[in-house]
């Protein structure tokens, strides 16, 4: 998904917060990026169990599809992704009878050997955010560089690199490189006080 989509699929995601809390959608691990294999689980946290959240996605194959054999198992609020594959990549989120939805995650799997593990969700000023470069097969802590929009960032011994009290020059788009193993995929990365400012809103300013 390239940058201009993810920042409108941010900032749609963003105001449905703002307008509506009743569910929330965690993926558990915590990441946006996945090796093709893995188990994920994802979970519609609900404030009102009466609304009947339903998970649905949109692939490059499936358009609005609710969680099914075919791609995964529910099991109450959640749905249980044992096998994820490369096409299994998009967007999830959390649907009710009613119409509202949830916030959105958009996730990327891989058939490499490298993922970078960033947050899942839009992070807030002043905090911190640890990235951590991963590979399949071999420990987490081997030397990896990190690129923040194709340039290089910097190169960390242990894989893993913090970013400390993040600000808006801090966003977008994040990938890996572990030298003898490969290159991550990219993965935005939103940084926001409020939707206004991801929506490029003057919060002054009325509408």
């Amino acid at each position: 998904m390239n940058p201009a989509s993810l920042q409108q699929l941010l900032c749609l995601n963003l105001l449905l917060c703002c307008t509506t809390n009743q569910a929330r959608l965690t993926v558990s691990p915590s990441s946006s990026q996945f090796f093709k294999g893995d188990f994920v689980s994802l979970s519609c946290e609900e404030d009102d169990s009466s609304a009947g959240w339903t998970l649905r996605r949109n692939t490059s194959k499936q358009q609005r599809t609710q969680c099914r054999a075919d791609w995964g198992t529910s099991a109450g609020s959640s749905c249980n992704i044992s096998y994820i594959y490369p096409w299994d990549s998009g967007v999830y989120w959390c649907e009710s009878r009613e119409g509202p939805i949830s916030n959105m995650v958009n996730l990327t799997v891989t058939g490499g050997s490298v993922i970078l593990q960033s947050p899942v969700l839009p992070v807030m000023e002043g905090d911190d955010v640890t990235l951590l470069c991963k590979t399949k097969t071999t420990p987490s802590n081997l030397p990896a560089a990190f690129y923040k929009d194709g340039s290089l960032i910097r190169k960390q011994p242990t894989g893993h690199m913090t970013i400390q009290h993040v600000s808006r020059s801090d966003e977008g788009l994040y990938k890996c490189d572990i030298s003898g193993h490969g290159e991550s995929p990219s993965s935005w990365i939103t940084v926001t006080g409020n939707y206004m400012h991801v929506c490029g809103k003057d919060p002054t300013q009325p509408g």
